[in-house]
């Protein structure tokens, strides 16, 4: 990796403030006896203010711009810095602060502008409460520009997703993954405190405080003839993406999670809650330890099947209980593989799998034995049984000597 990892006339800004809360989301509830308020306009009266659309913004409602242009008067626009579903997020220079930012720009269409929204509210509420283990992204301000809900962030590196890739996927030493997985755990302990789910916690939503490196040699080649891999000289990461998040009284949609780490409650319909997230904890961790994605699929009976591969045959009380949709996935109260396999390179890439304490086992030395430990942990079939972020903050791994 010889590169670094890093990625017209305003309208006047209304400053609006708001004293209800959106549709669905409580007025207020408690936490160890303490009011916590958590609002944000619901989308009826944000609508009033939302202007009509801009011509040159793409077909799919992207804010089309222009390096150096003016994101309102106090932003330069300096570049991208990463592209997603959402919309845009651009690095630029705070005029005011004369300082970096990068500036989340969310496509102008209404059920992206009503998540950005959502995630506006999580993050006020997430700032209320700071406390200093909670690495979650620092949201500076927001606006509505041109039809765009604009939502300003400090400048972080590169997300681990990004430094694996830019690495050819080289696992990480294991004593580095304990410090990624301990700050993610404090930072899951910390939104679940608050009773709100992440629901999308996957490597592309972990950043890099920083996007310093060092090299260092990796002891055999890798592609391209390269000999040595590159390590974050600091540990320091932040958790970001807070549009899919849930209050945990509110109704849940029934699919959340991005596939690679999705929980298996959620692939059968059974409901999911806080749960679901230390799921994706573990399969990251795992990604973390061996370079690749744990569960490289994106069909459910193939998804499943690997879970069995790697983890065990699933509990046939999940299985009687599975939704009507997912009853398909089994015969006679076992999965229905191979026989219901879609391809033979389906049945190919669960074949290619192994027990999860062997896949482990290829990049961390057997005495580390208190990963694996964890890492069943936190990938129990039955939610009931999963560790929680506390439970799991608690594991022997985490001890300095582990």
């Amino acid at each position: 990796m010889a590169e670094d990892c890093k990625g017209q006339k305003s309208r006047k800004r209304r400053r609006l403030t708001w004293d209800v809360a959106p549709p669905g989301q409580p007025e207020a509830y408690q936490r160890d006896g303490e009011d916590i308020q958590c609002r944000a306009p619901p989308a009826s009266v944000l609508r009033r203010y939302v202007s009509p659309p801009r011509r040159d913004d793409d077909r799919e409602g992207h804010y089309v711009f222009s390096l150096g242009e003016n994101l309102t008067p106090r932003y330069k626009i300096l570049g991208k810095m990463g592209e997603g579903t959402f919309g845009r997020v651009l690095e630029c220079w705070d005029r005011q602060t004369r300082d970096y930012v990068a500036i989340k720009v969310v496509r102008s269409i209404s059920k992206y502008r009503d998540a950005a929204m959502i995630e506006i509210d999580v993050l006020q509420c997430l700032a209320e409460h700071e406390k200093d283990d909670s690495h979650c992204v620092k949201m500076l301000t927001w606006f509505d520009y041109r039809n765009h809900i604009c939502i300003v962030f400090e400048k972080l590196g590169p997300s681990l997703f990004d430094f694996l890739k830019r690495n050819r996927y080289f696992p990480l030493p294991v004593d580095l993954v304990r410090e990624f997985g301990r700050q993610l755990l404090e930072s899951v302990a910390y939104m679940h405190d608050l009773r709100l789910i992440h629901t999308d916690l996957k490597p592309e939503n972990i950043l890099l405080v920083s996007s310093d490196y060092v090299k260092l040699p990796s002891g055999k080649k890798m592609q391209d003839d390269i000999n040595y891999r590159c390590l974050p000289k600091s540990s320091a990461i932040k958790l970001i993406d807070f549009g899919s998040t849930t209050h945990d009284s509110q109704a849940h949609s029934s699919i959340v999670s991005t596939r690679h780490y999705r929980a298996p409650e959620i692939i059968l319909g059974l409901g999911w809650s806080y749960p679901c997230d230390l799921w994706s904890v573990g399969c990251i961790l795992v990604e973390l330890c061996t370079g690749e994605a744990l569960f490289q699929t994106h069909e459910n009976l193939e998804h499943l099947a690997m879970m069995e591969r790697v983890l065990g045959s699933l509990p046939e009380h999940m299985i009687r209980k599975a939704n009507k949709g997912a009853e398909k996935y089994f015969r006679r109260s076992r999965l229905n593989w191979p026989e219901g396999a879609v391809s033979r390179e389906s049945i190919r890439a669960v074949r290619r799998l192994d027990q999860l304490k062997n896949l482990v086992a290829r990049h961390v030395d057997s005495s580390r034995s208190s990963l694996v430990d964890l890492l069943y942990g936190l990938l129990k079939f039955d939610p009931r049984e999963r560790l929680t972020a506390r439970q799991a903050l608690r594991h022997p791994f985490f001890d300095a000597l582990s």
